[in-house]
């Protein structure tokens, strides 16, 4: 039999209320809300509620993009949420979002690639699915960093958010879908970004909380270097092998995890010509759910048209890079079929 196609019928995503500017941040981290915009171009993030947790943002992505889809809640047989700030360590984020959605009988797992955790997701649910065609899944990146942010850290407090993105996928007609993906992961690099204590090598203790081990921590000199170096051969590799050339892309949506980076990255990948989507200005680096969100918000405000191809990049913690290109379906822009 021949494989389906599989791609994206519909995006949702949510962002929480609170919208917190540069001039908030700035003092505690010891720099000028000005300072903040020059290096990051990010001049807003978002901030979940005290009653919000990662899996409630993924709910409400999930169920805006199931409404959009016209998709039953019986039609669901996966249910995957990439995530590297989970509700707990046990259960699986992905088993609340099933509770919260009724959802049941879905196959439910959590993916942590931290930023590239959206686009290895998306691989899973399009090999799951060319498995049993007659279901489909609902991938949601979703992460609250808000938590896990030592606020006095300029490298951390300045750029990141909190929000999340999801999509329903399953089968589509030729010539849609997703076309390619190429996921790798370069573990030598894994100091780069992280949270030292916590899991089984640094358990929670006072020493560990007296210490900051629990707050997010990142070499950004370093996962500069791993972006510029590692991104664009992945991107060229891939576009290449499914038989096209990175100048026919039409809109690029990346990680967000910079203003100033993405467009080095851009620059040097050979991706001017191709229409790029950022949200990072408005809600900064939300990690797994950026690539999510910013697909979301570009399908709904026209900038992504009926056939053109699209190409996606996670890349950042682990470290790792998620790439996947496909043809977009004007269906998957629009509201309830």
């Amino acid at each position: 039999m021949a494989t389906p196609t599989v791609g994206i019928l519909a995006t949702g995503s949510y962002l929480p209320k609170e919208e917190v500017g540069n001039e908030e941040v700035a003092e505690r981290a010891g720099v000028t809300a000005e300072w903040i915009l020059r290096k990051t171009q990010i001049a807003f993030r978002r901030r979940a509620a005290p009653d919000e947790a990662t899996s409630d943002l993924a709910a409400r992505a999930a169920a805006d993009a199931l409404r959009r889809s016209g998709v039953g809640a019986d039609r669901i047989g996966y249910v995957i949420v990439a995530t590297s700030t989970g509700d707990s360590p046990q259960p699986p984020t992905s088993y609340l979002v099933q509770d919260a959605l009724g959802v049941h009988g879905a196959a439910c797992f959590d993916v942590n690639v931290v930023c590239s955790g959206f686009v290895y997701a998306l691989e899973l649910a399009r090999s799951l699915i060319a498995l049993r065609p007659d279901t489909c899944a609902l991938v949601v990146g979703a992460d609250v960093y808000s938590r896990i942010l030592d606020p006095t850290d300029r490298r951390t407090a300045v750029l990141f958010g909190d929000g999340a993105g999801a999509a329903v996928v399953g089968t589509v007609p030729e010539p849609y879908g997703i076309i390619a993906c190429d996921l790798s992961s370069r573990g030598e690099a894994s100091g780069l970004i992280g949270v030292r204590a916590g899991g089984s090598r640094l358990p929670a203790s006072y020493e560990t909380v007296a210490a900051g081990d629990h707050y997010f921590r990142m070499d950004g000199r370093g996962v500069r270097d791993f972006v510029m170096e590692n991104v664009s051969p992945v991107l060229e590799r891939l576009v290449r092998r499914a038989g096209h050339r990175l100048d026919q892309v039409d809109v690029f949506v990346p990680h967000q995890p910079n203003g100033v980076l993405l467009g080095q990255l851009v620059e040097q990948a050979g991706l001017t010509g191709a229409r790029t989507a950022r949200t990072l200005e408005r809600y900064g680096n939300v990690g797994s759910a950026s690539v999510p969100v910013t697909l979301d918000e570009a399908g709904r405000t026209g900038m992504i048209g009926d056939g053109d191809l699209v190409l996606l990049a996670g890349f950042g913690g682990g470290m790792a890079v998620g790439a996947a290109l496909l043809r977009w379906s004007a269906a998957a822009s629009g509201e309830a079929r």
